[in-house]
């Protein structure tokens, strides 16, 4: 299958670049994935397109202020870190680097007022570096004083406040993006959720910047997926699993919670509780175990996330919805209007 059948055209101006207040008052496309029926609505209006007997899984990962800005120790040159994920320990960090050229192993950085934070140690297999903190209390006192979130690529201006890029439900630190879909849900509307006798299960799945990216092989089955950390609690197992028997819709609030429930289906033809790394890449063809719809925003051309997308409600079906949503201006990416998948 070719990346370029995931291309679509998107005009700028169509790139959300802040969230619309309040956050339920986006803008919803329901797609039927039996029919291919779209029809439109707010996304506070999601609840009449529920079941009480839906069971809806929330990821409640956190974006980390993982975007630091320093100095070199021995110069004092400007240098910015975007830490991505800890490898072997802790305190050692894969990270872009800019200006990466000068950004050599050996260099020692400093970070808010600590000085000697952190050092260079190797450049990574990607071209990005491999960065050591000297201590728990460098790598903490960093982020507090320094850190900032690390907000899309695409979103030019910044945020008024900082909780606008975290899910109201957000509770695990370990992201560096945000799941955008979940960014629609306020406590009222949950509330009103939970008030319909829908229940919540949440998962967590700390999702990496390779969200960002587009697929950049030129056949999708090349595409290599970098592992990401879940944790599937006991609980949510149980609920999903009880469900599933009874013949009750499981909702995924974003493509991370596909993910982690697909990877964690088992053998046993059931969803397994327990932590792990998981690179599963859904594109057309995979056959889904778990999920019944799928509430999502409006993702990349050409991205891992338009395949999944594309795999659950069929690429024929998800591209004509796309093309119907940039014709009636809706907006795109994180900060976004929401599809319901059923």
């Amino acid at each position: 299958m070719e990346v370029r059948e995931f291309d679509f055209e998107l005009p700028q101006e169509l790139i959300a670049q802040k969230p619309v207040s309040p956050r339920d008052h986006s803008r919803l496309l329901i797609l039927d994935r039996k029919s291919g029926e779209l029809q439109e609505a707010f996304f506070y209006e999601i609840i009449e397109f529920l079941k009480p007997s839906d069971i809806l899984i929330l990821n409640e990962t956190r974006v980390r202020p993982a975007r630091l800005h320093g100095q070199k120790n021995k110069t004092g040159g400007r240098v910015e870190i975007l830490l991505l994920r800890p490898l072997d320990s802790q305190l050692k960090w894969e990270a872009l680097a800019r200006p990466g050229r000068r950004l050599q192993p050996g260099t020692r950085l400093d970070f808010g007022d600590r000085k000697q934070a952190a050092e260079i140690v190797e450049v990574s297999s990607s071209g990005g570096r491999v960065v050591r903190f000297f201590s728990r209390e460098d790598l903490e006192q960093s982020m507090a004083q320094c850190g900032q979130l690390p907000l899309p690529p695409y979103i030019k201006r910044p945020l008024g406040e900082p909780d606008q890029y975290q899910t109201i439900y957000a509770r695990e630190e370990g992201s560096v993006a945000a799941p955008t879909a979940g960014l629609h849900f306020t406590p009222e509307l949950l509330d009103s959720i939970k008030g319909k006798g829908i229940k919540l299960g949440r998962v967590v799945l700390h999702i990496g910047y390779d969200t960002f990216r587009p697929v950049e092989t030129e056949k999708v089955e090349d595409h290599a997926m970098h592992s990401e950390y879940f944790e599937v609690p006991r609980e949510t197992a149980d609920l999903i699993n009880s469900a599933r028997r009874e013949g009750r819709r499981i909702i995924a609030v974003g493509t991370t919670v596909v993910r982690t429930l697909e990877a964690s289906f088992s053998t046993e033809e059931e969803v397994q509780s327990g932590s792990g790394q998981t690179d599963l890449f859904i594109y057309p063809g995979y056959r889904f175990r778990v999920i019944d719809a799928l509430i999502t925003n409006f993702h990349l051309p050409r991205s891992s996330l338009l395949m999944l997308t594309s795999a659950f409600a069929g690429r024929e079906r998800l591209l004509n919805a796309y093309r119907h949503a940039v014709k009636n201006e809706f907006r795109f990416f994180s900060f976004g209007d929401a599809m319901f998948i059923k």
